[in-house]
């Protein structure tokens, strides 16, 4: 299936945001989901079933100021 994540497409065969990070190897507690301008709760994840042609963006906390 044709994803989009962080604005790069990918053609992945991932049923569930979970699979999909895995897949693309993203790691750790801290990151934010958002699946088409929706946040996605971390508990959420593994149930949240991806479809064709979604937006996905994987966030990470920045530090600075």
């Amino acid at each position: 299936m044709k994803l989009t994540v962080n604005g790069e497409e990918h053609d992945l065969a991932a049923p569930t945001l979970a699979d999909l990070l895995a897949l693309l190897e993203f790691e750790g507690d801290w990151l934010a989901t958002a699946v088409n301008g929706e946040l996605i709760a971390r508990a959420d994840r593994a149930s949240h079933e991806l479809r064709d042609r979604d937006r996905v963006e994987v966030l990470s906390p920045m530090q600075g100021g």
